[in-house]
């Protein structure tokens, strides 16, 4: 029977459940457990996708076009287990059920409640992950106790181990234990008042796992144990890692916490081999090199709006033995100060996707001063389409070529609306969304990937203008990657550059730590190249691998 595992958080949000969700995933299926992880969401929109960035992170979208939380990155990259739609429920998706079926008259005249309907449907949702070959599953509830949108979520769970018996489902929750610097104490009460609100709703956590700034003692443990009702054994620290959310895993193995787990669901006994996570650890701890690269977006002020990138860039620093160091720069402002002042001296650029004009003319610049300073060049989504334009001013003799999104009235549409897209109206679920085919030609990309046809993630509406593909080329800008049925353009380079490429699709969403996305990891390896050649080292790059 397949067990479960249910994420709960308290005090504040932001505390780290997918982190903590995809650790504790990872520790058991490296002792051969099979897992899969949820998500479920207290807020009301159907999905993430029609929400700012800013208001909520990026976007994260699966192989099956599902966009999801971001916390499903997260889970990705530590994990093997499969993503899919049924991976992440949100309270709009679950009353769009609910209402469905009430006017279809499927509750066959009965009062629709929160209890038992609204319930009834997030144990539904869970149980869609329950397969003869899923050992357990780990489902993380948004938000924070005490919130009234996550009270239906709460009473579920609450029910399932109801429903399944104790032995079949285990309550984790995530508090935090606040530094008062002022008076140098550490405070345990905000958790023994979360976990009195859980408790009032009918949940006993079996494990706390407490964040925190600096390390409690023993006596503070043994206090939460005793208020909070929890074995000793059951209350862990998660104190703030030095280097690398990678270490978190290495912090709760250290606790036992994939032991107590096995124990108290009643898996065979047995021990996670991280010794390719520990290798990871020490690669980011003791790095061999240095290289800076720029992000050039329209979301830089937060960092969770562009995390897959970040990660991604991270990962292939590992791979080269390199720490990644971020220049962070608003798009907007390289249009103030200009691309000169603001790009100088790093040794690789990167272009993110985004939405609408705001920072557009900037990150065209910072297009222009990666090819005119023979910079690599890293464009993903938007940021290919910025290349395209970029040359098509500069290069093509295409006066005011822009994208039609950006402005309508452009001569040179050289990024436009497929006719399929100009029909759509509503602005959730409608892009070109998730895994499709893309056909390689001879090119950078093609050396990376090893392999003439690739399957890449989308989340894009416009697309490269097919008119104008001869003079593009012409210029320099050739493509060398087409969606192997509709030839769509996916993927662009410069062969008169060292390493300049830009795709259509989002390389970030499939890129883990222990296996780098190879256009990430050929992008770091070209910017370590510049980065050596500039401080007069050997430009071998293979010492670096």
């Amino acid at each position: 029977m397949t067990k479960h595992i249910f994420v709960t958080g308290g005090v504040v949000s932001s505390l780290g459940k997918g982190l903590t969700s995809a650790s504790i995933g990872l520790l058991l299926e490296r002792r051969g457990i099979r897992v899969r992880l949820q998500k479920l969401d207290p807020y009301l929109n159907v999905d993430p996708g029609t929400m700012n960035p800013y208001q909520h992170g990026e976007v994260y979208v699966l192989d099956d076009g599902t966009e999801t939380d971001l916390d499903l990155g997260h889970y990705e990259r530590f994990c093997n287990a499969p993503m899919t739609r049924d991976c992440n429920y949100t309270t709009g998706r679950i009353y769009q059920e609910i209402l469905r079926k009430e006017r279809a008259g499927e509750y066959l005249g009965q009062t629709v409640q929160v209890i038992p309907h609204v319930t009834d449907e997030i144990k539904r949702a869970i149980d869609k992950l329950v397969a003869p070959d899923v050992d357990v599953i780990i489902t993380e509830i948004g938000g924070t106790v005490g919130d009234i949108e996550s009270l239906p979520f709460l009473e579920a769970i609450r029910q399932y181990r109801l429903d399944k018996g104790p032995e079949h489902v285990l309550y984790i929750h995530l508090t935090l234990l606040p530094y008062l610097r002022a008076s140098g104490e550490l405070k345990t009460k905000p958790t023994q008042q979360s976990v009195g609100k859980l408790r009032e709703i009918g949940i006993q956590p079996d494990v706390l796992i407490c964040r925190c700034e600096v390390e409690p003692t023993e006596e503070m443990c043994r206090k939460i144990s005793l208020f909070c009702n929890v074995p000793r054994d059951g209350v862990l620290v998660e104190k703030d890692v030095d280097h690398s959310i990678y270490e978190v895993p290495l912090v709760l193995r250290d606790q036992q916490l994939d032991a107590t787990i096995c124990q108290k669901l009643r898996f065979p006994e047995g021990r996670a081999d991280l010794s390719d996570w520990e290798a990871i650890v020490r690669t980011v701890i003791h790095p061999q090199h240095e290289v800076e690269i720029a992000i050039a977006g329209k979301y830089i002020g937060l960092h969770d709006a562009y995390k897959s990138i970040y990660e991604s860039l991270a990962h292939a620093g590992i791979r080269n033995h390199a720490h990644v160091k971020f220049r962070k720069i608003e798009a907007e402002q390289i249009e103030d100060e200009g691309a000169e002042r603001l790009l100088a001296g790093v040794h690789g650029i990167l272009v993110p996707g985004g939405f609408g004009k705001r920072g557009v003319e900037g990150k065209i610049a910072a297009a222009r001063f990666a090819r005119e300073q023979r910079i690599p060049y890293f464009g993903l989504c938007f940021g290919m389409q910025i290349a395209v334009i970029e040359t098509a001013r500069n290069l093509a003799g295409l006066e005011r070529a822009n994208s039609s999104e950006v402005d309508p009235q452009t001569p040179h549409p050289v990024i436009s609306l497929l006719d399929a897209q100009k029909k759509k109206v509503d602005l959730g679920g409608t892009m070109r969304l998730g895994s499709q085919p893309c056909s390689l030609k001879p090119g950078r990309a093609l050396e990376a990937y090893a392999a003439p046809l690739i399957h890449e993630r989308h989340r894009h509406r416009y697309e490269f203008n097919p008119a104008y593909k001869a003079r593009l080329e012409a210029a320099g800008l050739v493509v060398t990657g087409e969606h192997e049925s509709e030839h769509l353009a996916e993927i662009v380079e410069r062969r008169d550059h060292p390493w300049f490429l830009a795709v259509q699709y989002h390389p970030e969403f499939k890129s883990k730590p222990t296996r780098p996305h190879p256009l990430f990891d050929q992008f770091i390896a070209a910017s370590l190249r510049l980065r050596l050649e500039r401080g007069g080292g050997a430009a071998r790059i293979a010492t670096a691998r």
